[in-house]
């Protein structure tokens, strides 16, 4: 069954979103420092997925789905990340990135 155009603007839009997060959350595993990001805004923006998601969930829509859980887990470890205190953060990315360890 042939995507139709509305379904493939929604997976672009998602796919791009989902590519949004990973330099910030890759950045914050190779330098363990979060004091330069926004507490109130992932706050704001981990809620914001996670309605996305019940959204999607409810209307079956798997661009919705797929695009919003993937921004929820990478905009959640990044508020994990800036809430941990520096001692697990650094275990939190020695576990991600074992090669970067100071």
């Amino acid at each position: 069954m042939p995507i139709d155009i509305v379904t493939l603007l929604g997976a672009l839009a998602g796919t791009a979103s989902t590519i949004s997060f990973a330099p910030q959350a890759w950045k914050v595993i190779k330098s363990r420092q979060t004091a330069d990001l926004s507490l109130r805004m992932y706050l704001i923006t981990v809620t914001s997925f996670a309605l996305w998601l019940a959204y999607g969930i409810s209307l079956g829509e798997w661009p919705l789905i797929v695009s919003n859980g993937l921004c929820l887990l990478m905009s959640g470890f990044i508020l994990v990340m800036k809430l941990a205190p520096q001692k697990v953060k650094h275990e939190i990315a020695d576990t991600v990135d074992p090669a970067a360890r100071d």
